[in-house]
């Protein structure tokens, strides 16, 4: 797998272009990754991640409740019922009210998870207008990205321990960052369009609250607006073959005049159009 791996990065050096641009980004703070003795989730870093994390909070409280009251209730009838308290039982069979008690109150506990969450699914799944669209291509065991708007693109693959240091990645950012990184501006709505080329993979940003299958043969689509300028990373999520576990995703989330400098760059040097060309519109 890392001969594999080695191979995809020697034969993709017409990216050095956009490796190089994004040197300029290695003083951004890294932020989606996973911390020593961490628990709970990566910090949100979407509007969809804060509603995700308060989602579960609610639900755990919900859970929790449910959680203690069934176990006081068996704890009291362990107790009120044995058979040293207990010895001649009950020939009842029937109570109509707890029966339609333990029937409206689950039906009622349904209605208000939904009442909260679907909200937070719809948001997730109404793709609003894009201020930057990027298609994702899953390959085995790599990602494509083009940015469609500007027609370029490039792939992404996974670093090597003894490439980490020249890309400006800690030790322990190994299996998270990639050669190459998507970039993308502070505060802008991003849609990402999403598809496999050869089997289904999946895209995902856990700081992001997102995470969509790429499916060959379809065009899926996934939308975030990042609020802090940072270092991002997410994995594929989908049993991809072999190299399932090679194949992470990483974005750097920079200010506005940060990526008009750098998606300059990027043009001039994948698309071959020279910044002082003006290129004719219909």
């Amino acid at each position: 797998m890392r001969i594999l791996t080695s191979l995809l990065s020697a034969a993709l050096v017409t990216l050095a272009g956009v490796a190089q641009a994004q040197e300029n980004f290695q003083g951004l703070e890294t932020i989606g990754k996973p911390e020593p003795k961490g628990m709970g989730f990566q910090f949100p870093a979407t509007e969809l991640m804060r509603d995700l994390v308060w989602l579960d909070n609610f639900l755990l409280v919900i859970i929790t409740v449910i959680s203690v009251f069934v176990t006081c209730l068996l704890a009291y009838a362990a107790f009120k019922f044995h058979r040293s308290r207990n010895d001649t039982p009950g020939t009842f069979t029937h109570h109509s009210v707890l029966e339609v008690a333990w029937t409206v109150v689950p039906v009622g506990i349904l209605v208000v998870i939904g009442a909260f969450s679907l909200p937070i699914l719809f948001k997730q799944q109404e793709i609003p207008e894009a201020d930057v669209t990027i298609k994702v291509t899953g390959y085995q065991w790599y990602w494509g990205y083009e940015y469609v708007d500007h027609d370029f693109g490039f792939d992404s693959v996974m670093l090597q321990k003894d490439e980490l240091a020249d890309y400006g990645y800690a030790p322990d950012e190994y299996l998270l960052a990639t050669d190459t990184a998507v970039v993308v501006p502070v505060g802008a709505t991003v849609v990402m369009q999403l598809t496999g080329a050869d089997v289904i993979h999946s895209w995902t940003i856990p700081a992001f609250g997102v995470k969509q299958d790429a499916v060959p043969g379809r065009l899926a689509e996934l939308w975030f607006a990042a609020e802090k300028e940072g270092v991002y990373f997410g994995q594929c999520s989908e049993l991809c073959g072999q190299a399932h576990a090679y194949m992470p995703i990483t974005v750097k989330v920079v200010s506005q005049d940060q990526y008009d400098a750098w998606l300059s760059g990027a043009i001039e040097e994948l698309a071959g159009v020279p910044q002082s060309v003006q290129v004719a519109s219909n």
